[in-house]
């Protein structure tokens, strides 16, 4: 028998979720992904981490979680069959257009869980223009970035700089965490890299080096890396790490949405309430 999760808006009536509003006007956090290559070994779907860790984190907290939006800009995975980039003007649309669905109806404390780190300028512009016009702030959580070093140590020790990467670390770990069956095994080699106007590429797959320094080039990824990986050894991931970074994003997060839950969303300057 299915059951309702009182912290999925997916699984509420109308009805329902407005007598949540009536009750206690819950933060709302909207969870970001991606469609996009992981590497030859996982799912292209990483927007399945995001979704499971903002719904997670809601559940501790006391919020509600949205549907996550699965789709982001990618524009350098455009070279790689069955990913969805979209382009920044629809994101920036369709990320205002959720934000503006919840403030129709008063809900002002909404949280951004993002998952795919290339949304992260978009973001800020599309929150920066709510403030101007609403005077409320939108926080955003950019779940990979949001790993400290203590937590990388601990999912994988001495390794840790061999292990992160697009294509392997933190996303394949938390993949096989959350997703087991949808992460293939095997021993992956160092990705060659392919060079740029026979400079060196870098790992993140837009620029390369000269002097010493990076210069950005508006590349696609599959000119740098013929199997996808950014960097990183994806046969060090594993289901442990996976839980150590995910157990440490679902507490980090749920521990800003309570926080979160006792501000003002239009007075920064003020600390939480009692």
């Amino acid at each position: 028998m299915n059951c309702v999760r009182p912290h999925a808006l997916q699984d509420l009536s109308h009805a329902a979720f407005a007598e949540r509003i009536a009750a206690d006007r819950p933060v709302i956090v909207l969870p970001l992904g991606s469609q996009e290559e992981q590497g030859p070994h996982a799912p292209m779907g990483d927007f399945v981490a995001a979704e499971r860790i903002a719904m997670a984190a809601s559940e501790a907290a006391g919020a509600v979680c949205a549907p996550v939006l699965p789709f982001g800009f990618a524009e350098f995975f455009r070279g790689f069959p069955g990913g969805v980039q979209l382009r920044g003007a629809t994101f920036r649309a369709v990320l205002r257009d959720m934000i503006d669905s919840f403030l129709d109806h008063g809900l002002d404390r909404i949280v951004i869980v993002n998952g795919h780190s290339t949304n992260a300028p978009l973001i800020a512009e599309v929150v920066h223009a709510v403030r101007r016009e609403t005077g409320i702030v939108v926080p955003a959580v950019h779940l990979w970035r949001s790993l400290p070093e203590a937590v990388w140590q601990d999912a994988h020790g001495d390794k840790t700089a061999a292990a992160r990467g697009h294509g392997a670390d933190p996303v394949t770990s938390v993949m096989k965490y959350l997703a087991p069956g949808l992460v293939g095994e095997g021993k992956f080699g160092a990705s060659p890299r392919k060079p740029v106007f026979g400079l060196p590429s870098d790992p993140h797959f837009a620029s390369a080096q000269f002097g010493g320094v990076s210069v950005d080039l508006p590349l696609d990824a599959t000119e740098v890396a013929d199997d996808g990986v950014g960097s990183g050894d994806p046969s060090l991931s594993s289901a442990r790490a996976g839980q150590v970074f995910t157990r440490f994003l679902v507490g980090h997060v749920g521990d800003f949405l309570r926080h979160f839950a006792k501000c003002d969303p239009r007075r920064p300057e003020a600390g939480p309430s009692a």
